[in-house]
């Protein structure tokens, strides 16, 4: 994002580690995470947080979840006032349940909000194929500034006041994503996933609608959208996560082996809470849960839901 930012504005990327920041603005290549990508002139890179967020006319976040907090709350004190504040995050923040716009509003108030997401797989963007996201804020003003801001030839954005569902539908996604992975990495075909991607909808709609949501987001890019790419991508980390569980790998040696962050593994937990407090039913985010907290072999997650009561399909969308 920002390197897609710099091609039209000058853009400063924050870098934890002072000799990443030095690498990309010495070789314009991030080496680490991005190696194929050449960075345009536009973009320059600190490791110093205050001196990437002075001045600055707008805040994008993409930081994982589980760091979100820490890092606004040393930023927020130096981003100029009435500065929108974009989260870019896909999840759910463990212990609070709260979203990152909701993280936002307690830690930067009286700064604009709001979220960019939908099925944007970071390989496809990288290479100009063409997608489509959404930004959703509560200012209408705010969203069709920050739409000019992110659109390009081959990313077109469009505007959505459900901030609560776009959001909900970016970091639910990632929980049916995993199990996805799992029955692909069982050996299952298409119809196995075309039935999880479309429960998987179900349950996004339903928890999303008891959270605030409006249904119609469920269906469009932030939800149907962004579950499709997810769940049958290559490139998905997540779906990854799932396959590589079905093989009898150990979640913590999965994960110690990618420096990229699959967040579905840590909203899972806070997904099932967040429905149990607001008396949602969550079948495959449950049974993801139960996989991930070793109780339950992957092997068995498909028969668990195959063996649930039977219902009416709308059952709970009413």
């Amino acid at each position: 994002m920002a390197a897609m930012c710099a091609r039209k504005v000058p853009t400063t990327l924050w870098a934890r580690r002072p000799e990443l920041a030095e690498a990309i603005n010495t070789d314009a290549r991030n080496a680490v995470y991005l190696p194929e990508l050449a960075l345009p002139a536009g973009l320059r890179a600190t490791s110093d947080l205050q001196d990437a967020v002075d001045g600055a006319d707008v805040v994008v976040m993409a930081v994982p979840s589980h760091g979100f907090r820490a890092v606004l709350r040393v930023a927020a004190g130096h981003v100029p006032a009435g500065v929108p504040v974009v989260s870019l995050t896909k999840g759910v923040e463990q212990g609070s349940l709260a979203r990152m716009t909701e993280v936002i509003a307690e830690v930067a108030p009286g700064h604009p909000f709001g979220v960019l997401t939908g099925p944007n797989l970071v390989g496809e963007i990288v290479a100009g194929h063409p997608t489509a996201s959404v930004i959703a804020a509560a200012e209408l003003g705010v969203a069709e500034e920050l739409q000019r801001l992110f659109s390009t030839g081959s990313f077109r954005v469009y505007t959505n006041p459900d901030v609560v569902g776009c959001e909900l539908g970016g970091a639910l996604k990632n929980v049916v994503a995993i199990a996805a992975g799992v029955a692909d990495g069982l050996g299952f075909g298409d119809n196995t996933r075309a039935a999880l991607i479309t429960r998987g909808v179900a349950e996004l709609t339903r928890l999303g609608v008891a959270l605030g949501g409006q249904p119609l987001t469920f269906g469009g890019l932030t939800g149907m959208g962004d579950l499709v790419a997810t769940c049958t991508s290559r490139r998905s980390r997540n779906r990854w996560v799932g396959e590589e569980l079905a093989k009898g790998r150990p979640l913590a040696e999965i994960t110690a082996g990618t420096r990229m962050v699959a967040e579905g593994v840590r909203t899972s937990a806070a997904v099932v809470e967040l429905a149990a407090r607001v008396g949602v039913e969550m079948p495959i985010a449950d049974q993801v849960v139960a996989v991930l907290d070793g109780v339950t072999p992957a092997a068995e997650v498909v028969a668990a839901l195959m063996g649930r009561m039977m219902k009416a399909e709308l059952h709970g969308l009413g």
